[in-house]
């Protein structure tokens, strides 16, 4: 029998493409028109995406008694939903920013599409707290601005520093994504052939001629916003989660929950990330640029993320036992054996039990194994932010006042619109930029850099 070197770093992209055959196999999905497995998936996601807009139309006229919220489940699905979309969009600024600092060469194939989920994630976070201040007109009181009505905002409230956070997180990601997006631009505006295809491609390129100058700014800019970024990925989730933990309201006030929602955002967003990139892959011929090997890593970060978020779950128990506070004990024995134990139990299963299937290497490698398990991973994350929010509030302190949330079909409606916006603009994307980085897959790929020998 041979032995395998699992040490030896394999190659990045395989096969031995040439340059001129990466171009043209990136840029394909662009020059070809939308197929009509394309316009089912669309049609599909557009559906979802006027469920919600339908649901969102009865909650503005109607008002928000529509939803499921009741006395004193306060917060419902919209809080829910946000702090669910926000974590899907940390992966991509974790795998674009921390892995290039780290020079993690396995990132290039995966790193476009993940910048452009990121965005994506982040617009549709940024819905839900429109959502649900009941009156989406009024939006704008958010912003700390001089007005007539001598209105000011709230500096003491974490909601109003989620509005700070997830601004700036999504201002910095757009950038981070555009300026990894100008040569790639260029690479269009070369091989462009319409006239219209061609101006576009040039302005957005802003004038970029391939030159060693310009690579060396780009080089520059790009280390600088990666810089920027990697403490943002810790910085946005960690304030998201002071929604919750500055309250003094049992089962939210702890200090555990910034790394614990930090390390949960990056775990239901690699999942997310694995999910979209399988179907890439099969669909656009990337099996070479989006290897095995890289799906195989994106695993074990899963499996480590899902050994913190179950090693918080663990931790919650332990300090509400040791407080002695009768309440926060109360809190988390009824998460786990009260009215809403099977939310509590799925989210235990899909999030700690069944990612630890990845430590065996043949179900790591199974594409459809890895898609499932990815699957219920994000099941798990919204069920786990669903178990925060109403498992503390449906017991209060006067029993007298405890009642049980059910969300309605509005409630229902609103996620699922909130899917087909999201999966709306990843189906656009695919047709209208590379959702490969050209550019980075030629930087890596074999012989592109200068070889010295054994120095």
């Amino acid at each position: 029998m041979s032995s395998i070197d699992y040490t030896q770093e394999l190659p990045v992209i395989e096969g031995r493409p040439t340059l001129k055959e990466i171009n043209e196999l990136i840029a394909k999905p662009l020059d070809q028109k939308p197929d009509k497995k394309f316009y089912i998936a669309l049609s599909i996601t557009l559906t979802m995406l006027l469920a919600g807009a339908i649901a969102l139309g009865f909650t503005f006229y109607y008002g928000v008694g529509l939803w499921g919220n009741n006395n004193p489940v306060g917060w419902g699905f919209p809080i829910v939903n946000f702090v669910f979309w926000v974590g899907i969009g940390h992966a991509g600024t974790l795998i674009s920013a921390i892995l290039f600092l780290f020079r993690q060469k396995w990132r290039n194939g995966i790193a476009r599409f993940a910048e452009g989920m990121t965005i994506f994630a982040v617009m549709t976070a940024g819905l839900f707290p429109l959502i649900h201040v009941g009156r989406p007109w009024l939006a704008g009181y958010l912003i700390p601005y001089p007005n007539q009505h001598s209105l000011w905002v709230d500096f003491n409230s974490p909601l109003l520093w989620d509005v700070f956070a997830v601004s700036t997180y999504f201002t910095v990601s757009f950038i981070f994504w555009y300026v990894g997006l100008i040569p790639d631009f260029a690479s269009l505006r070369d091989r462009a052939v319409g006239k219209v295809k061609k101006t576009i491609y040039s302005i957005f390129s802003l004038g970029w001629r391939h030159s060693n100058r310009h690579w060396s700014h780009y080089e520059m800019v790009y280390l600088v916003l990666a810089g920027f970024a990697t403490p943002l990925v810790l910085s946005v989730h960690t304030i998201v989660s002071f929604d919750f933990a500055v309250s003094i309201l049992p089962g939210w006030h702890a200090t555990i929950f910034p790394p614990y929602f930090v390390a949960g955002a990056v775990f239901s967003g690699f999942a997310m990330v694995q999910n979209v990139l399988i179907f890439i892959r099969k669909i656009f011929n990337y099996e070479h640029i989006i290897t095995l090997d890289t799906l195989e890593k994106m695993n074990k970060i899963i499996i480590l993320t899902g050994s913190m978020v179950g090693y918080a779950y663990a931790m919650e128990f332990f300090t509400a036992w040791y407080s002695g506070v009768q309440p926060e004990q109360f809190t988390f024995i009824n998460r786990a054996f009260g009215p809403y134990a099977w939310a509590y139990w799925i989210m235990v299963s899909c999030n700690v039990i069944f990612p630890q299937l990845f430590w065996i290497r043949k179900i790591r490698r199974s594409i459809p194994v890895m898609f499932v398990i990815a699957v219920l991973v994000n099941v798990g994350m919204w069920f786990e932010r669903f178990v925060i929010t109403v498992t503390s509030l449906h017991r209060d302190f006067l029993p007298s006042s405890w009642a049980y949330f059910k969300p309605t079909v509005v409630d229902v409606a609103i996620l699922i619109g909130s899917f087909g916006f999201f999966f709306t603009w990843i189906l656009l994307f695919t047709k209208s930029l590379p959702v490969v980085s050209i550019a980075e897959i030629k930087a890596v790929n074999e012989g592109a850099q200068p070889s010295h020998g054994e120095h």
